[in-house]
C-alpha cells in the first residue's frame, strides 16, 4: 500500500526515479566495529602513503596505491584508509565528506574505509575544531568466543 502510495506522488511529481533519502550525519565518536553505511564530514589532519605499486608493462592494469589518513572531527579522530583515486583527495587541512563509508578491524584496531559502494568529496572548510585527544583508532579490540550452555 505504501509502495504505490510513492508511486503516485512520483507520477503527479513528474519524475521516474525513485524518492532519494536525505543522509544521516554520523560523528566520529558513534563509530562501531562491524558498521557501515556512515556518512560523515572530517578534516584530514595526516596522509601517510603506505603501499605504492605500479605496473611497469601492461597499461590496462591499474597501479594500487594505500595511505593511511588522520581524520577528525569534534568528537574524536580515526585512521581512513584511502585507496587510489582516494588517496588524491586526502590532503592534510582538507575537509572532506565521506559517504557509505564502513568499519575495518585491522591488527584489532578500528579503520574507516570506502569500498566501491562509497564516495569521497572535498568540500569548503568545515568550522569545527577536531578533537585529536580521542583517536578511535587507538582502541584495540579483541573478538572472544561466546560458548553458549
Amino acid at each position: 500500500m505504501a509502495t504505490t502510495q510513492k508511486q503516485e506522488q512520483q507520477a503527479q511529481q513528474g519524475s521516474s526515479k525513485p524518492m532519494m533519502r536525505k543522509p544521516v550525519f554520523t560523528k566520529v565518536y558513534q563509530l562501531k566495529p562491524g558498521t557501515s553505511g556512515h556518512t560523515l564530514i572530517a578534516n584530514v589532519l595526516t596522509s601517510d602513503t603506505v603501499l605504492h605499486k605500479g605496473r611497469a608493462a601492461p597499461q590496462n592494469l591499474r597501479h594500487t596505491c594505500i595511505a593511511e589518513c588522520l581524520i577528525g572531527d569534534e568528537t574524536g579522530t580515526i585512521i581512513f584508509t584511502a585507496r587510489n583515486d582516494q588517496v588524491d583527495l586526502m590532503k592534510p587541512e582538507t575537509t572532506v565528506i565521506i559517504r557509505n563509508a564502513k568499519i575495518d578491524m585491522f591488527k584489532g584496531s578500528m579503520r574507516l574505509a570506502v569500498d566501491k559502494w562509497g564516495r569521497v568529496e572535498v568540500t569548503e572548510p568545515a568550522k569545527f575544531v577536531v578533537k585529536k585527544d580521542n583517536n578511535l583508532s587507538l582502541v584495540e579490540y579483541e573478538l572472544v568466543n561466546v560458548v553458549e550452555e
